[in-house]
């Protein structure tokens, strides 16, 4: 008969539990998948800046349980690579904490988001946590909520709020302006313009997909070119062995002929 077996993930000599999933995740999804994908796209280039989205932040090496889950988190100046090899960012083989934490409020979450995890990203001297809010400030007080590390203390990120009812704040780390509007949601604006980064975004995907292109189709005519190469190799290696065979004829002919003549001679 078939038994099944609990699988539990450790860290070294370590056990911990997962924790339950979050009942109204749903509230953060639309959100939160917009969000960290323009914060992934944005800094793509940079191989020095990690930008991760589930996953615990491990940040007790002795204790498996003491883990923060953000929804969004950014680390600069880190070994991009090598954390994508890891199952957690383990803080201690990263050598930092991350620089950045962002949350986005759910009717189950919003309490702790306000207040465990904000002590903790403050005692943990996490540069900026940010907290967005999808119902528009029912749960966070505020659509849109920047804090920075001041002193080892969090101190709010000014807010700008439009005729329009719109709302953004800039984050000095990223360099990047949040924007939220009852109609449209959440965005991430250039601070300099005042517009979506998501043309950035869709012009450097587009340019990759334009070099990709160019790269195959550079491919592509280096092996065109190669067949090319190959059959006119085969092309004069025939050539060579059919002058060769002639030149053999030519030869066993004369030898034949001059025969021929030293018989009649006789």
């Amino acid at each position: 008969m078939a038994t099944t077996q609990t699988l539990v993930r450790t860290l070294p000599d370590i056990f911990y539990e997962d924790p339950e999933p979050v009942e109204d995740g749903m509230q953060q999804a639309k959100p939160l998948i917009r969000i960290a994908y323009l914060l992934y796209e944005y800094f793509a280039d940079r191989p020095d800046v990690y930008v991760g989205g589930g996953g615990f932040v491990m940040y007790n090496e002795k204790d498996g349980n003491e883990r923060i889950a953000p929804d969004c988190y950014i680390a600069f100046d880190v070994d991009v690579a090598r954390i994508e090899d890891m199952e957690n960012f383990w803080v201690w083989r990263v050598g930092k904490v991350p620089d950045f934490v962002m949350e986005i409020a759910s009717r189950s979450t919003a309490a702790n988001d306000l207040g465990h995890k904000r002590d903790l990203y403050e005692s943990l001297e996490i540069a900026e946590y940010w907290r967005l809010d999808p119902t528009g400030g029912e749960l966070y007080g505020q659509p849109i909520t920047g804090e920075r590390l001041v002193d080892g203390a969090y101190e709010p990120y000014d807010i700008q709020i439009r005729e329009d009812g719109s709302v953004r704040s800039d984050s000095e780390l990223l360099g990047l302006r949040f924007y939220w509007d009852a109609d449209d949601g959440f965005d991430i604006l250039d601070p300099e313009t005042d517009t979506a980064i998501e043309g950035v975004v869709v012009e450097r995907a587009a340019r990759l997909v334009a070099e990709a292109r160019a790269d195959t189709a550079e491919v592509r005519a280096d092996t065109a070119e190669a067949h090319a190469g190959e059959e006119r190799e085969a092309r004069l290696a025939e050539q060579a062995a059919r002058q060769a065979a002639e030149a053999e004829a030519r030869a066993l002919r004369e030898e034949l002929e001059c025969l021929r003549r030293q018989q009649a001679g006789q």
